[in-house]
């Protein structure tokens, strides 16, 4: 079961099913969808991947996915889950435009990053972020994230895998 994290100005819990149009809502603001997997999607694709948060990834347990929430108001969206791409943990998150430029980001990935380390015992996390996306580079660049590669995809854009490793523990 996906557990409640907290920062200083955020709750990450898991999705309600009241969240279906708030989430459609960020899903569909094409300022974050862009950078979000294949990029942009149809409205009703977005509806049923989140039906498919309910019916399959909470369900059978599949991996951890948070509503992010400021002052009670969904304004984001993040996850922590193994993937073949890169081989091991990977960190997802999106934030409504009106929140950018605020330090929100970098909460959320602190929070999920600090959960992938502490409670589910990883030594390192990636990240997988379009070339193009600065801002999220330099976010991630921030937290200690460094660039191990990159992956040309099939439309000739570029992908960079970032790894953040686990601090050695103090002897």
């Amino acid at each position: 079961m996906t557990p409640v994290l907290r920062t200083e100005r955020l709750l990450l819990d898991p999705y309600t099913p009241e969240d279906e149009e708030a989430f459609v809502a960020l899903f569909q603001d094409v300022r974050v969808s862009r950078w979000m997997g294949d990029g942009p999607t149809t409205e009703a694709e977005d509806r049923a991947l989140f039906g498919r948060v309910f019916t399959k990834v909470y369900a059978e347990g599949l991996f951890d996915v948070w509503a992010v929430r400021r002052d009670g108001l969904l304004v984001g969206h993040a996850e922590i889950k193994r993937t073949d791409e890169v081989d091991g943990h990977e960190i997802i998150y999106a934030l409504a435009p009106g929140a950018w430029g605020s330090g929100l980001g970098t909460e959320i990935a602190e929070a999920v990053v600090a959960y992938g380390f502490d409670a589910l015992g990883l030594t390192e996390v990636h990240a997988t972020v379009a070339a193009p996306n600065t801002a999220s580079l330099a976010l991630l660049t921030r937290i200690g994230f460094a660039h191990v590669r990159d992956v040309r995809e099939d439309d000739g854009s570029t992908t960079r895998v970032l790894t953040r490793h686990r601090a050695p523990a103090d002897v």
